[in-house]
């Protein structure tokens, strides 16, 4: 059985999740009172609370079934993060020119979906490996393509062109999609007082991004 599974967690209970993103700085305070910062992650990691999208019996009921066929935190799985799982705002919908994810050279095939935050030289590329399927939209030189231009493997967020419609050199490469985030349960065990739930005290469900 391999370890992420492509089924995404239950939208209804997603929406009401709270999270997002997290990352590890390292502060040293110098003798002058000025400080040292070091990023010791490379990308960010997303947390968050499944529990709070819990909202009656039924949406309990599925989320233990979803965790116990994902053997808790054995098997990866697709989350949807409501606040960031589009190329575009949230508002939007996805265009072929949301996002840069290459430039020709006249040989490469294949090449990363990705999304960029901010602009100029602090701005931060994140690598899509999740997107969903029939929303992946890609243009050349601002000329959206074909589907059977290229193919998408949405294991893995690779686009990958055609014989024949391999971008030449200097062709700039943008696409438009929705995705998910790839996640796993952060802990073996989900806890529920049911007299408590009935009280309105909501069981914790804490899931994480991973690298699937």
């Amino acid at each position: 059985m391999p370890d992420f599974h492509e089924v995404r967690f239950p939208l209804d209970v997603a929406r009401g999740a709270r999270g997002g993103p997290e990352r590890q700085t390292q502060i040293v305070t110098l003798a002058s009172g000025r400080e040292v910062r070091n990023s010791r992650w490379a990308h960010s990691r997303r947390r968050y609370d499944a529990g709070l999208g819990i909202r009656n019996l039924d949406a309990l009921a599925a989320v233990v079934s979803f965790f116990e066929e994902r053997r808790g935190r054995l098997h990866g799985f697709r989350w949807r993060d409501q606040l960031d799982w589009k190329s575009c705002r949230p508002s939007q919908e996805p265009a072929p020119t949301d996002q840069v994810i290459g430039v020709g050279d006249g040989v490469a095939a294949s090449f990363q979906l990705c999304k960029t935050y901010g602009t100029g030289a602090s701005a931060y590329s994140r690598e899509i490996s999740k997107p969903c399927d029939g929303t992946v939209r890609i243009a050349m030189d601002g000329v959206e393509l074909a589907g059977t231009a290229f193919s998408c493997n949405l294991s893995t967020g690779q686009v990958t062109f055609a014989v024949g419609s391999i971008p030449p050199a200097a062709a700039v490469l943008t696409a438009g999609f929705a995705f998910d985030v790839p996640v796993r349960f952060d802990t073996d065990a989900i806890e529920v007082d049911l007299s408590a739930f009935a009280a309105g005290e909501i069981p914790r469900v804490p899931v994480v991004e991973i690298i699937p």
